[in-house]
């Protein structure tokens, strides 16, 4: 439980502060920012596969299951998305909380810089009113921005409980450094 709270918690907290601080810059555009909150995600969720593989070093002599390995890194990932939903609240209450109108003018505006049709245009404003209707609601919101990043941490789980499973992959190093 050590490991799934404290990687879960760094791997939340690094993830929101990125994301975060990355609207301070707002030099993206929505799809940008997109890919970037993505790639954020991806590389601060990576500590599941260091969890992982400390897990199975410390607590289980260099040798873990996959099922044991990927429960591991499923608790991970599942504190990892309450610590972002937590700190995406706080940026939205410390905010103007507008957000979501923000994003959905941004992109609808690049839709029709870009000359996009009239019925795509039509489409995305509808998606958009119902992306408005659900951010007003507290409960569906914080749901929406835990699956925003939980599936990423998901897939990290599965991977790294499918790799480290085999303990000749990393294996454990006795004190001195070299390999068990």
């Amino acid at each position: 439980m050590r490991y799934v709270l404290v990687y879960g918690v760094i791997a939340g907290a690094i993830t929101i502060a990125a994301i975060s601080s990355s609207f301070v810059f707002e030099g993206l555009n929505h799809l940008q920012s997109e890919w970037f909150g993505y790639l954020v995600m991806l590389v601060a969720l990576s500590l599941i596969f260091v969890g992982v593989k400390r897990y199975r070093d410390v607590e289980c002599g260099g040798v873990v299951g996959f099922a044991k390995a990927f429960l591991v890194g499923l608790g991970i990932a599942v504190v990892a998305g309450v610590v972002y939903v937590a700190g995406w609240e706080a940026y939205l209450a410390t905010t103007e909380g507008n957000f979501i109108q923000n994003y959905a003018a941004a992109m609808l505006a690049d839709m029709r810089a870009s000359g996009a049709s009239t019925a795509d245009i039509a489409a995305t404003e509808r998606e958009m009113a119902w992306a408005l209707e659900i951010y007003e609601q507290p409960l569906p919101r914080m749901g929406v921005t835990f699956l925003e990043i939980f599936p990423v941490g998901l897939l990290v789980a599965l991977i790294s409980a499918a790799v480290l499973r085999n303990p000749r992959v990393l294996p454990a190093r006795a004190a001195g450094g070299s390999p068990n």
